[in-house]
């Protein structure tokens, strides 16, 4: 094999390997842009729905889809049945340890009851089983909030102790197996209370970012990285050559 003909080999092996990672960067890169886009539609589709006149009592029944209505706001009257109340361990806001404290209310002209995350509590770390103290008030209430889902799963250690559910204080909350446990006609949906502090709750809930920001982070990362395979590319394989052919 000559020369000029191994010259040649590796010429098109490192044309096609320079091509395929940049064609492989690149891809990466518009995929990072797509995630970014999809993200985007998905906080428009919410801010329209958070746009969205409120619900009332009699939309909360016939409410099929949770999906649907998620992050529509609401506006309910009823009484709250303070019995039932959960108190959700190891929940933060404003990056302090609490509670979110969970209270079934029970809507005023039907048998539906809705949980409510009525707001945040920082926990006693001297008594950790001693439950702050949280005023409910006894009649008819009406409140605002928004529908969600019950707040996220924390992991739960299977320790020896009190069964799960028999304890005002939890780590999670599973609706349907809370509905079976309280007897109540329980939405399979929460509402996040909205408004400002008040029965010594907190209510400066977080809000969901659409998290583009490290899409297009990384796209042009992935793009920055395809330029420059492709000016190594020309430089070793044109630029570097024709500088040494004229040396010579």
């Amino acid at each position: 094999m000559t020369a000029m003909h191994l010259r040649s080999t590796r010429f098109w092996l490192v044309t096609m390997a320079a091509v395929a990672a940049m064609a492989v960067t690149s891809s990466l890169g518009f995929w990072q842009l797509s995630r970014a886009s999809q993200k985007e539609a998905l906080q428009a589709a919410t801010d329209a729905k958070k746009a969205l006149s409120a619900l009332g009592n009699a939309d909360m029944s016939a409410i099929d889809s949770t999906t649907l209505q998620m992050h529509r706001p609401v506006q309910l009257q009823g009484r709250w049945l303070p019995q039932h109340s959960v108190y959700l361990d190891n929940r933060q806001m404003n990056g302090k340890p609490g509670f979110y404290v969970m209270t079934p209310l029970a809507l005023d002209g039907s048998d539906t009851v809705v949980v409510v995350q009525r707001g945040w509590v920082q926990r006693n770390f001297v008594d950790r089983e001693r439950l702050p103290p949280v005023e409910t008030p006894d009649g008819s209430v009406q409140i605002q909030g928004r529908i969600a889902a019950s707040p996220p799963r924390l992991y739960e250690f299977t320790a020896a102790g009190p069964p799960a559910g028999s304890s005002a204080i939890r780590q999670n909350l599973d609706l349907a197996a809370f509905s079976a446990e309280t007897r109540l006609k329980l939405r399979p949906f929460t509402v996040v209370q909205l408004g400002e502090a008040s029965q010594g709750l907190q209510r400066d809930w977080p809000e969901a970012a659409a998290g583009t920001g490290k899409h297009y982070g990384y796209a042009f990362q992935w793009f920055g990285l395809s330029s420059l395979l492709g000016v190594l590319y020309v430089w070793f394989q044109f630029i570097a050559p024709w500088r040494k052919a004229r040396i010579a």
